[in-house]
């Protein structure tokens, strides 16, 4: 029998955003036989809250399980009502855990999470580090991580690592990317042939304050707005960092994907990233929001060719596990 899944996200890949969890989980079910309706494509955060529920009461006889992005700033809300709508419809439901500040939201909101994450079917985290700061809290968590299909990320092995330094994400302010126009600021009197490309949608007036700043200060960086997957994978083979910036993160796709490029990774050491590189092993970590250390660590890749290309290798066999092949398995389990 194929199980009817009703998906709630934000759907909004087509509306010049950047793809999420919904966008990648819910068409590679539809590929293993789920039917699979969704809500959150409505680019007003309005429309698309009663577009949610008004889904969740149109489709009550129809579906087996609800799925439901869940993140940590005011779209934790989305999924607060969603749950509780399925709740009183006696509707199955699973949160999917993404936002990175989910352990903050634990504190701030307690009695609403005990609602939202007590009643459903099953919690699922993609990181481990959310699942284990929700353990922590009483509740009980399935870990399934994000899933990528191996086979369209070709390996490049940098046999010689350049300051040629690649940023992909939405251009919002917790993913501090003007931290990263700064790293070429302080690379170009050492590295004059230093280069940034910037790939993501804008989200809150970050990419004018990062384009500002680069232009004041003549530093060359290209912006490229958003790309489709696999024009940023072919963009990718003429730049040898990949750097992530961010304030808070749980389990990034984006990360996956560089690792799978063989690019190796300098990333902050927040939220999940720790639980996601071993530092020195599969990627470097750093101090959030230290143009100082990340430097330190870009030289070491430019000046240690073994290092960069041992963590190239180590993290491209530990993103194999996450190939979709593996993943789709674990779903399974939960969804028959």
């Amino acid at each position: 029998m194929k199980r009817k899944i009703l998906y709630i996200g934000n759907k909004l890949a087509t509306k010049a955003a950047t793809p999420t969890g919904i966008d990648t989980l819910g068409p590679n079910l539809v590929k293993e036989g789920y039917l699979v309706r969704y809500a959150g494509t409505k680019a007003s955060k309005l429309f698309r809250f009663f577009e949610m529920l008004y889904a969740i009461v149109k489709n009550k006889s129809w579906v087996d399980y609800v799925l439901i992005d869940t993140y940590s700033t005011q779209n934790f809300w989305f999924a607060y009502y969603s749950g509780i709508l399925c709740s009183l419809l006696s509707i199955p439901y699973i949160p999917i855990l993404h936002g990175g500040n989910l352990p903050g939201r634990l504190k701030s909101n307690p009695e609403s999470c005990k609602r939202l994450f007590n009643k459903s079917f099953l919690n699922v985290s993609p990181s481990l580090y959310l699942k284990e700061a929700f353990e922590k809290e009483g509740y009980t968590v399935q870990h399934i991580p994000n899933a990528i299909a191996i086979e369209r990320y070709t390996f490049k092995m940098r046999e010689h690592i350049r300051p040629k330094l690649l940023w992909v994400r939405s251009f919002a302010s917790i993913y501090n990317p003007l931290l990263a126009v700064k790293l070429v600021e302080e690379f170009q009197a050492e590295f004059p042939n230093v280069e940034l490309c910037m790939v993501g949608p804008e989200k809150d007036g970050s990419l004018r304050i990062c384009k500002d700043y680069a232009e004041k200060n003549n530093l060359p960086v290209r912006f490229t707005g958003k790309l489709s997957k696999s024009s940023w994978i072919e963009l990718s083979q003429g730049y040898d960092i990949f750097i992530n910036t961010t304030h808070f993160d749980n389990f990034p796709v984006s990360i996956l994907e560089a690792m799978a490029l063989g690019l190796p990774v300098i990333s902050t050491a927040v939220g999940g990233i720790p639980y996601l590189i071993t530092d020195r092993i599969t990627g470097l970590l750093v101090e959030e929001n230290t143009v100082t250390k990340f430097s330190e660590q870009i030289k070491d890749l430019i000046f240690k060719d073994l290092l960069a290309q041992d963590i190239s290798a180590n993290a491209r066999l530990m993103v194999e596990n996450c190939d979709w092949k593996n993943v789709k398995n674990l779903w399974h389990k939960i969804l028959f």
